[in-house]
């Protein structure tokens, strides 16, 4: 048996580097504080986006994604839903079965919740061109006003290239 010691490993060709599957490829992380208010159950685009370009077609990438949210209504519910898109692919969504949604209901004839939504997913985009991953937003029923990014809190996106 044979044991290999060394200090630094750089690639010879530009572009051929070292990739051990399973390991970090490289990680990019976006936040936002921007607030975005949605009315209504039509999905939006939130300030919530990154963009990554991964090194070969054949790694993944793993999207972790935390948003801070307010869901109004006067009509004693209120809910919040969001959708992960890769580029224009959607990835999940609440309308999906993924069950991204957080609903309320209370009897005084006004709803208020608050709170984080986080969800991870695990893509296999299959380019090495940029892709861009961002949040939408939309409430669950037609009189809800969403609110992301409340009172300036952060929202979050990490994207992490896998190597595979």
């Amino acid at each position: 048996m044979s044991t290999l010691y060394v200090d630094t490993i750089t690639e010879k060709t530009a572009g051929n580097g070292v990739q051990i599957p399973g390991h970090v490829v490289q990680v990019v992380n976006a936040t936002t504080s921007t607030s975005t208010a949605i009315t209504g159950t039509t999905f939006t685009d939130t300030t919530l986006t990154a963009t990554i370009t991964p090194s070969s077609s054949s790694n993944k990438v793993l999207v972790i994604t935390s948003s801070v949210l307010d869901a109004r209504s006067s009509d004693a519910q209120s809910g919040a839903g969001i959708k992960l898109l890769r580029d224009t692919t959607t990835l999940f969504s609440d309308t999906t079965g993924d069950a991204f949604f957080i609903n309320a209901a209370t009897s005084s004839g006004l709803s208020i919740i608050a709170g984080r939504m986080s969800a991870n997913y695990l893509d296999s985009p299959s380019t090495t061109n940029a892709v861009t991953y961002k949040i939408q937003g939309r409430g669950t029923t037609s009189g809800d006003t969403v609110t992301f990014q409340l009172n300036s809190n952060v929202s979050m996106i990490t994207l992490m290239e896998i190597a595979q």
